[in-house]
């Protein structure tokens, strides 16, 4: 089954995240081996993104708890674990508590 968004074909997560939130992850994470000079481009067009788009933060926050909602729901699933009754303090030999 083919993926659409628009008139974009998702054929992996990061294609769904990409189109979601309008910038390539690498941007955001950095590609292993970049040197620093590389660092500071990508930071600098990170930055520059930011400015012009404020709500981005929002928009990654709310991409992110759409995709955890749709394929982990057991993680909104909370089992409480049992509570633990306080070790009863025992008593020594000569009737002073331990």
């Amino acid at each position: 089954m083919r993926m659409y968004i628009g008139r974009h074909e998702a054929v992996s997560d990061t294609d769904f995240v990409e189109l979601a939130l309008g910038t390539p992850l690498d941007l955001w994470l950095g590609v292993e081996g970049e040197s620093a000079m590389e660092a500071a481009a990508r930071m600098d067009a990170a930055r520059d993104i930011l400015t012009d788009n404020p709500d981005l933060p929002d928009r990654v926050s709310r991409v992110a708890a759409e995709a955890i909602e749709a394929f982990a729901p057991e993680i909104f699933n909370v089992i409480p674990l049992p509570t633990r009754r306080p070790a009863r303090r025992r008593q020594s030999r000569g009737g002073v508590a331990a």
